[in-house]
């Protein structure tokens, strides 16, 4: 079988990491791919947005199954153009993609389907969003409606600073047309969590749950980010809690979809808040999390391109998941600067160090090989030199008996990887840890 997947950041490391281990693989391309990825599947200079360029390898290269990373090419059709084709592609259409696509169409949906959720008004004018502020009391959250790379999200503790983000999406611009519309909501607290499923468009399976790491600094601090880590399983999710969101969020929202004749085919990750032990929906992704793929894919013990075919041919209540019990923990290594302005093309020393120890795996996001080393000198792994070729760069991965263990291990293996300006957060896991105790 020959499957190409699309995308070039550490969630697409993992799929081609987790992939590539499957038998029934005789031929994995990854577009376009990144330095870490080429030691595992063959990358074509091909970008992801360029669905035409994608459809013609597919065709020409006799692909048997396309897995879509990013959400940028679900939004755009590429799935309805590779199917029009009658190529096999996993993840949605456009018109449900839309529930990452847009906001206030996910909102929709959500109170559509009488799903748990902050309360929240839609504006496209900021002098009238700017009213209903003045009206409202802090905290809000302000978000653009539109794609933003997972950085459109303002929570405002005051009023002032709900003001500036309807200036910055709206006036100013910040994310272009994607900050043409915003929504407002409620400020909810609690505890964020993700749960990512399959879904063949009648029935799903739910994949480990995890927590992502969104803040840049530590204490959740700083900017918003496309995140800085994540460990999974979260031990805020218990079975009462997965039961709930099972029968108050999932279900009604995949049957649902299917009663409307939009079936919801793929992966959907649902970001919940949980507040008093009671699940709500904050958003909604139509792909995998990146960084929660890298921390689920590793205590995935079965086989994803199985799921994948039960999910494409309508058989996904037949799978039963084998799950490792260990836990899994990752730490993005992110370029100095980041999420504002960075720069790339800088060395990367003490991968092949990092990849000696136990159960540590490092998955690339933003890098790029240079060159091959003779044995012996200062490194990546195999003897490959990588250079810095983006914001989050590395996420350092490893699977432990315990959160404890695995915390341990992804900072050890951080201390022996450098390049110029790195920076990443000291508190991933933390929060898991402090439940542990309580």
């Amino acid at each position: 079988m020959k499957i190409l997947v699309v995308g070039s950041g550490g969630r697409e490391h993992a799929l081609c990491w987790k992939i590539a281990q499957s038998k029934k693989i005789t031929k994995l391309y990854c577009a376009p791919g990144n330095g870490g990825i080429s030691e595992i599947a063959e990358c074509i200079d091909i970008g992801a947005g360029d669905i035409p360029s994608l459809l013609n390898f597919a065709k020409k290269n006799s692909i048997d199954i396309t897995v879509v990373g990013p959400e940028t090419a679900l939004v755009n059709g590429i799935v309805d153009s590779f199917e029009k084709e009658g190529l096999k592609v996993f993840g949605p259409d456009r018109k449900t993609a839309m529930l990452e696509g847009s906001k206030i169409f996910a909102k929709k949906t959500m109170v559509r389907f009488g799903l748990p959720t902050a309360d929240f008004k839609a504006f496209d004018s900021a002098d009238c969003a700017k009213l209903f502020i003045k009206k409202k009391s802090a905290p809000l959250v302000i978000k653009a409606d539109g794609l933003c790379a997972g950085k459109g999200v303002i929570v405002a503790c005051t009023e002032e600073e709900a003001l500036s983000a309807v200036d910055s999406f709206m006036v100013d611009k910040e994310f272009g047309s994607a900050g043409e519309k915003i929504i407002i909501e409620d400020c909810l607290v609690g505890e964020e969590v993700s749960i990512i499923l399959v879904s063949d468009g009648k029935d799903f399976i739910l994949l480990p749950s995890s927590q992502d790491h969104k803040r840049a600094l530590d204490n959740d601090q700083g900017l918003n980010t496309g995140g800085m880590g994540a460990y999974s399983p979260a031990p805020v999710i218990n079975e009462i809690l997965e039961t709930k969101i099972r029968d108050k969020i999932i279900r009604p929202l995949i049957e649902g979809l299917y009663k409307e004749q939009a079936p919801y085919k793929g992966i959907l990750y649902v970001g919940l808040m949980i507040v008093n032990n009671e699940p709500y929906v904050l958003e909604f992704n139509v792909r995998f999390g990146d960084p929660e793929t890298q921390v689920i894919l590793p205590r995935l013990k079965s086989d994803l391109v199985g799921i994948i075919e039960a999910s494409l041919d309508g058989n996904i209540k037949e799978i039963r998941l084998e799950i490792d019990k260990r836990a899994c923990l990752c730490v993005v290594c992110a370029s100095g600067g980041y999420p504002g302005h960075y720069k790339k093309n800088l060395p990367i020393d003490g991968l092949n160090m990092a990849l000696k120890m136990n159960g540590v795996m490092v998955f690339h996001a933003g890098t790029k090989l240079t060159q091959y080393l003779p044995a012996g000198q200062a490194g990546g792994a195999n003897n490959t030199q990588y250079e810095t070729d983006g914001g989050r760069v590395l996420g350092v991965t490893s699977i432990a008996a315990s959160i404890k263990d695995a915390v341990d291990r992804v900072y050890e293996a951080i201390s022996m990887i450098s390049f110029n300006g790195m920076q990443y957060r000291k508190d991933i896991g933390f929060k898991a840890l402090e439940r542990i105790k309580s």
